[in-house]
């Protein structure tokens, strides 16, 4: 499988390579045709900004999914503001939301985790299959620290539900390092990370954590599930 090749030979390649002399191999070669997804978060303004001060050809994209906080649209506003750099936008479709909400009401997600996941699905995965469809290479902001799962990710990968190669330039680095990137660089940081919101997403499916707690143990916090929303499984 083509596909499966091509991740081997970026594992080869740029499999030890720093995140941005991977990410501009990547954008300087016309087989790869490349999108970064950004939700605004820590990580994610990393790579933002490594993209997008380094003036690499790297498409970026972020999902609004019309539940956000309103702090998480600050950042885009400042984000934007600083990098004078364009970033699509990608919206629910509004036949699906009407439906789910005529029928369920607007917080269905907290009655179970099968309407959590068609929340996700109608407002995150949709979208997502959406923006990813021309391109073939996926750059994201995972980290393995951030849960169990995402501790068996590895830099290049097939993603098979989206029929994509996916990169994670920053999947080694820690918090610290993370947060050292953003101070030392001046990136536009959302301003709930400061108030224990480590990972952000949803305003009602998002809370603060408290020291000592996992890093995803605020989202979805009523359920005992993975806490993955279906973007990355």
């Amino acid at each position: 499988m083509e596909i499966l090749k091509n991740i081997d030979i970026l594992n080869d390649i740029l499999g030890k390579t720093g995140p941005i002399e991977a990410l501009q191999w990547l954008s300087e070669h016309s087989s790869f045709n490349v999108t970064f997804s950004t939700s605004f978060g820590q990580e994610d303004q990393v790579i933002t900004d490594m993209i997008f001060k380094n003036d690499l050809d790297v498409n970026v994209f972020t999902l609004d999914t019309g539940r956000l906080f309103q702090e998480t649209y600050d950042v885009h506003g400042l984000t934007l503001k600083k990098y004078k750099k364009s970033i699509d936008v990608f919206y629910p479709l509004h036949e699906s939301v009407e439906s789910m909400i005529k029928e369920k009401g607007p917080n269905s997600f907290y009655d179970s985790i099968e309407n959590r996941k068609q929340c996700c699905n109608i407002r995150k995965i949709e979208p997502l299959s959406r923006a990813l469809k021309p391109f073939n290479v996926w750059v994201t902001g995972l980290r393995s620290t951030q849960s169990k799962n995402r501790s068996l990710l590895k830099r290049f990968q097939y993603d098979p539900k989206f029929d994509i190669i996916k990169f994670n330039p920053i999947l080694d680095w820690n918090l610290e390092e993370v947060e050292k990137y953003l101070d030392t660089h001046r990136v536009p940081q959302n301003r709930l990370h400061k108030k224990g919101y480590i990972s952000i997403g949803c305003e009602p499916c998002t809370r603060a954590i408290s020291p000592g707690e996992d890093i995803r143990a605020g989202r979805w916090w009523w359920e005992t599930s993975k806490k993955e929303c279906g973007l990355h499984s």
